[in-house]
């Protein structure tokens, strides 16, 4: 098995240490009232895009992602900076730029570089991964974030159980193009799925908010398509189906069907005979001069 699929088969006992922590409360997360950015590269960017609308939407406060190399100067009354490793070069050096802004790292490594720069560092060192291609440490994260909110279902870890065994859209492994979509929150977790086939399979696969795929993207969408939806309208899946696309959706919480996606993100790669654990021209921390 590779170290990839063991990674996202542990997915829920990592989910539930991660809801309990951020049950918790831990120091550092954001307080309701505060205006905050969240900052983050590649997957981390988008698990931070999630938690931005999740937070606004729960009505604790204005906040913003960037990616770690596009944070705006602005006032933010806090910056939570999302980094598996520790090292990405881009979110060290937001970090170091943030003055007497209060800062926190939600991290797998704490002994790293990231914890010399962050105010505060909460560590999720059981969902630390062996991987190139992220899955756990991600989720977890977005798992923690959403339980300090008070938005994270009660059976979460239970569903993403049940999303290790649910059936991939039948097919799937056929189709030469891949269309992720989401809705609010979801966008990000669509743009994450999107990334994942890029990663492990090199596939063309796109992600867009659902509404938004009517005005262009859907000319692409034919029988060599999937189209996977994270959330959006039932009429927009009827337009989609007319196409000749393949669609899949589910009664599944939209981050338990991120590891669906992230299943067949590894199927795929070993349906094209690639190797999930050494995808092309990726290291695990992009580390510059």
């Amino acid at each position: 098995m590779t170290y990839v699929l063991r990674e996202i088969a542990s997915q829920p006992a990592c989910w539930r240490q991660a809801l309990d922590l951020g049950a918790a409360n831990p120091a550092g997360l954001p307080q309701a009232g505060e205006r905050v950015a969240v900052i983050g590269c590649g997957t981390s960017l988008y698990m931070a895009q999630a938690y931005a609308v999740l937070r606004e939407r729960s009505g604790q406060g204005e906040t913003d992602a960037f990616p770690a190399s596009e944070l705006p100067a602005r006032r933010y009354d806090r910056l939570v900076a999302i980094t598996r490793s520790g090292t990405t070069t881009e979110v060290l050096h937001a970090l170091e730029a943030a003055g007497d802004v209060p800062t926190v790292a939600v991290t797998a490594d704490p002994a790293t570089p990231v914890t010399g720069l962050a105010g505060t560092v909460i560590a999720l060192e059981f969902a630390d991964e062996r991987s190139v291609v992220q899955t756990r440490f991600a989720t977890s994260g977005l798992a923690l974030l959403r339980a300090h909110l008070g938005e994270a279902p009660a059976d979460l870890a239970a569903q993403a159980e049940a999303a290790l065994t649910a059936p991939l859209p039948e097919g799937a492994l056929s189709r030469q193009q891949f269309t992720f979509l989401g809705s609010g929150w979801t966008n990000g977790l669509a743009q994450e799925a999107a990334l994942k086939l890029r990663e492990a399979a090199l596939a063309w696969s796109e992600a867009y908010p659902a509404m938004e795929y009517r005005h262009g993207p859907i000319s692409i969408a034919d029988e060599n398509s999937l189209v996977w939806f994270f959330g959006g309208e039932e009429d927009l899946l009827d337009d989609v189906a007319r196409t000749g696309a393949l669609t899949t959706a589910t009664a599944l919480d939209p981050l338990a069907d991120l590891v669906r996606a992230q299943r067949l993100a590894v199927e795929l790669a070993r349906s094209r005979g690639l190797d999930p654990d050494s995808p092309r021209n990726l290291t695990r921390s992009v580390i510059l001069q």
